[in-house]
This record gives structure tokens, C-alpha cells and sequence, in this order.
């Protein structure tokens, strides 16, 4: 085969890619998002209430395993940058990790109900771990780095990723939406939950394998392939990069969000709106309008730049949340907030992967170094503590105010009503107040172009 020259490889790793691939690797998200739904919002619900362990020790296994998941993304990020394949270095991963992806979901709910307190607290950490610090982080990561590696086209890059995260809420709807549902109609016990997890995991299985047949890694740098960098000297290049750090607590303020309303609606739908059925409503509507904004954000994104979309839409979040303040208590008035709120999130999960992989390129031009996957990687630990700290603050919360975990129907003492009000309230306000405030610094969306100019110029000398 004859080989390209510079022009026909960059022309090839600029490449415009088409709506199929395009969809195909959006469905990968939507897959990952089967389990990142069920771990971030049901599955404490499932502990507490279905199998009576403690909130307080919930919270405290999430918040180790967070600790440990997040060293697993940096050394994740190690390995995705040293694999190499007839298949890529990123995209391979989907292929490996597809089946232990969908069985290990499973094991989360195969807890051996007369088993000590001891052992299934044991149980937990274990099968926790195995899927997010191990399956999930060896499959999301080279996912997520794939993007970068698919073109270097900005607004191409800026569509996939658009359209990933146009659909990836739909792996969390489902579970969201139609487990409890399900759950009540395979008989509202832990069989019915191993049913309904079984039955998603095909789902995911199916959509990972489609993701992993019908893309492609077209980004091929020599220079950087040449170049192997020690990992001390990776994680200093990440460091002096001021915009993946903007993208790693951007990321952050996302898995905080999300974890915390995703945990505490179903307490709140349960004991304060007295239907926890209400739960899928009102999340469905919620990512239901952040899809629908998702997928409109294309239109813009050519007259507004991705930061001051996102700018927008955080205002528009607390203004949303800020609606629930003059009824608590109104099931409607719950829904259209979400609807509003649902806006408001879209603009930056629509484009906050974008960010992310334009700050590959801003690291490459700064530090002389491209990392897709140690950026990628790396910037989930954010999410990764960020989800484990929120996840634990809700569990020592409900804990310090008496929540009573149990199989039966009980009464819960008013502290812990007070508390699940409290948080689900005042918590969207002050993290999305962190990501305003994070927004407010960034510049990369106008110096991309003479960036991207530089570095082709470098490139063409064979230079990083």
C-alpha cells in the first residue's frame, strides 16, 4: 500500500464523519450510561430499602471506591496511550470490555440476603469496585479518548460529541425511568431487580458492540507515536494545561449534580411527594429537555461559542431550581422545573467533552506533548471524586438525620424529611454557582484557530 503523504494524512485525520459512525459512537455512551445511571442514582435506594444496609455505610464504601477508581483512570490513561492494535488504542477497549461490562452490572444486586451485615458490606465494596474502578474505567476512558482520535476537525469533533451526549441520557433515563416500574411488576424484591439489570445490560451489550464495529481512529500523529513519555512528566504536562484543569472541575460539577439529585429525588419523591413512581417523571423530563436542547445546540454552536452556551445555560439551571422554592411540595411545579432545568444542563453536557478535547490540542501546543488518553482519563478523576464525595455526603447526611433503613414500610423521623428537602433544594444552587464561576475563566474558544495553525506548521516538520 502506498503510504500518505502530509497532506493526504492530514486531510484523512481532519475528516468529516459520517451521521452513522457518528451515531454509533454516541450509542456507546448511552450504553455506558446504563450502569453510571443505576450506580449514581437507584442503587443506594436498592441498599437501603431493599436489602436494609445503612445509608452511612453506603456512603462511606462509595466514597473509598471513588478514591480508588480515580488512581485506576490515571493508570487507565497510562495504559490507553501505550496500547497498540490493528484495531487502535482506544477503540479496541470497547470490543474487550463489552461482556464483563454487562455481566459485572448484574453482580451489584446478587447480594446473599441472609448473609451477615459484615459480609455483605464486603460483598458491595467488592462488586462496586469490580464494575466502576475496573470494568467501567477500562471501558469509558478509551471511549471517551476515542473522540479525539475519530478527527481533529473542530466543529466535526464539536458534533460528535454533541450527539454523544445527546443520547448517552438515554441509558440513564432508562434505568431511571422504567427500573422502579419494572422492578414492582417482576415482583418489587431483589429478583426483580436482577431481572431489570439483566435486561439493560443486553441493551448496553448490544449498542457497545455496535460503537466498537463501526468506528474508526483516524488521528495518527508519528511524532507523538515516536515519542514515549514518562507518566511523572505526563501528569506535570496535564497540570500546566489551565484548560483541562477548567475541564476537570467542569466534569466535576456535572458527576456532583447529577449524583446528588439522582440519589436524593427518589428519597424526596418518596417521602415528601408520597409516590416514589414520581421519580421517573420527573428525571425523564428533566433529560428529556436536556436532550431536546442537546440535540438543537448544532444550530448555535457556529454563532456562539461553546463557553458562553454553557454560560447560559448554568444561569438558566439555578433559575430553574430556584422555582421549587415557592411550592416544595407541587408535583407539577416539580416537573416544570425540571423542564427548565433540563435546558439549563444542556448546553454544557453538550458540549464539555468538546472542551475537553480541545484542550488535547491547547496541551500538545503548550507543553509539546499529546496525550488523548491521559487527558481524558485523568480529567474523570473530577467526576470520579466528585461523584464519590457527593455520594457519601448524602449517605453521612440522611445518616446524621436519622434516615432508618428497611425492607418494610416505615415512618421516617422528621430530621431526615428535613434533610432530604434540604439537600435536594440548596444543592443544585451551589454547584452549579461553581461552574458559573469556573466558565467565567475560560478563553480557549478564540485562540483554538491560531492553535491549531501552529501546530499543522509544526507537524509538517515532523515536530510536536
Amino acid at each position: 500500500m502506498k503510504p500518505k503523504d502530509g497532506t493526504e494524512a492530514a486531510s484523512e485525520m481532519n475528516a468529516k464523519i459520517s451521521l452513522g459512525e457518528k451515531l454509533s459512537y454516541a450509542g456507546g455512551d448511552a450504553a455506558c450510561n446504563v450502569v453510571y445511571g443505576l450506580t449514581a442514582t437507584l442503587l443506594t435506594l436498592f441498599y437501603t430499602d431493599y436489602m436494609g444496609i445503612s445509608p452511612a455505610v453506603i456512603g462511606t464504601i462509595m466514597l473509598v471506591s471513588r478514591i480508588f477508581d480515580g488512581g485506576s483512570d490515571v493508570i487507565m490513561g497510562v495504559i490507553t496511550e501505550r496500547t497498540k492494535s490493528r484495531y487502535g488504542k482506544a477503540r479496541p477497549w470497547i470490543l474487550w470490555t463489552a461482556v464483563p461490562y454487562a455481566l459485572s452490572a448484574v453482580l451489584l444486586f446478587l447480594i446473599p440476603r441472609e448473609a451477615s451485615e459484615m459480609f455483605k458490606a464486603v460483598y458491595i465494596f467488592v462488586t462496586y469496585n469490580l464494575v466502576t474502578t475496573v470494568v467501567y474505567t477500562a471501558l469509558n476512558l478509551p471511549y471517551g479518548a476515542l473522540a479525539a482520535m475519530m478527527t481533529r476537525n473542530q466543529q466535526e469533533r464539536a458534533i460528535i460529541n454533541v450527539l454523544r451526549m445527546a443520547i448517552s441520557p438515554l441509558g440513564r433515563i432508562l434505568v431511571t425511568s422504567l427500573t422502579l416500574p419494572l422492578v414492582g411488576v417482576f415482583g418489587n424484591d431483589q429478583r426483580a431487580w436482577i431481572i431489570t439489570t439483566g435486561l439493560f445490560s443486553g441493551i448496553a451489550l448490544v449498542l457497545l458492540l455496535l460503537c466498537f464495529r463501526n468506528t474508526r481512529e483516524r488521528v495518527n500523529i508519528p511524532a507523538a507515536n515516536k515519542m514515549k513519555v514518562p507518566i511523572k512528566k505526563s501528569i506535570w504536562a496535564l497540570f500546566m494545561n489551565k484548560y483541562w484543569l477548567m475541564c476537570l472541575g467542569l466534569w466535576g460539577v456535572l458527576a456532583v449534580y447529577s449524583t446528588v439529585i439522582g440519589i436524593v429525588l427518589a428519597y424526596y419523591c418518596k417521602y415528601i411527594l408520597g409516590n416514589q413512581n414520581y421519580t421517573g417523571v420527573i428525571y425523564t423530563v428533566e433529560q428529556g429537555m436536556m436532550i431536546v436542547t442537546i440535540t438543537l445546540l448544532p444550530l448555535v454552536l457556529q454563532k456562539f461559542t461553546k463557553r458562553n452556551l454553557a454560560l447560559a445555560g448554568a444561569v438558566l439551571l439555578i433559575g430553574g431550581q430556584l422555582l421549587v422554592f415557592i411550592n416544595p411540595s407541587s408535583y407539577p411545579l416539580l416537573v416544570a422545573a425540571a423542564a427548565v432545568k433540563g435546558i439549563g444542563e444542556g448546553p454544557l453536557y453538550g458540549v464539555v467533552f468538546s472542551l475537553l478535547a480541545d484542550s488535547v490540542e491547547y496541551g500538545q501546543w503548550k507543553t509539546h506533548i499529546r496525550q488523548e488518553g491521559m487527558v481524558f482519563s485523568a480529567a474523570s478523576v473530577g467526576s470520579k471524586l466528585g461523584a464519590g464525595l457527593s455520594s457519601a455526603a448524602v449517605g453521612g447526611i440522611l445518616a446524621a438525620a436519622g434516615y432508618i433503613s428497611s425492607e418494610t414500610a416505615i415512618i421516617q423521623p422528621a430530621s431526615a424529611i428535613r434533610a432530604i428537602s434540604n439537600v435536594y433544594m440548596y444543592a443544585p444552587v451551589l454547584i452549579w454557582g461553581v461552574g458559573i464561576l469556573i466558565l467565567c475563566f475560560y478563553r480557549l474558544d478564540k485562540k483554538y484557530p491560531a492553535i491549531m495553525k501552529e501546530l499543522q506548521q509544526r507537524e509538517a516538520k515532523g515536530e510536536l
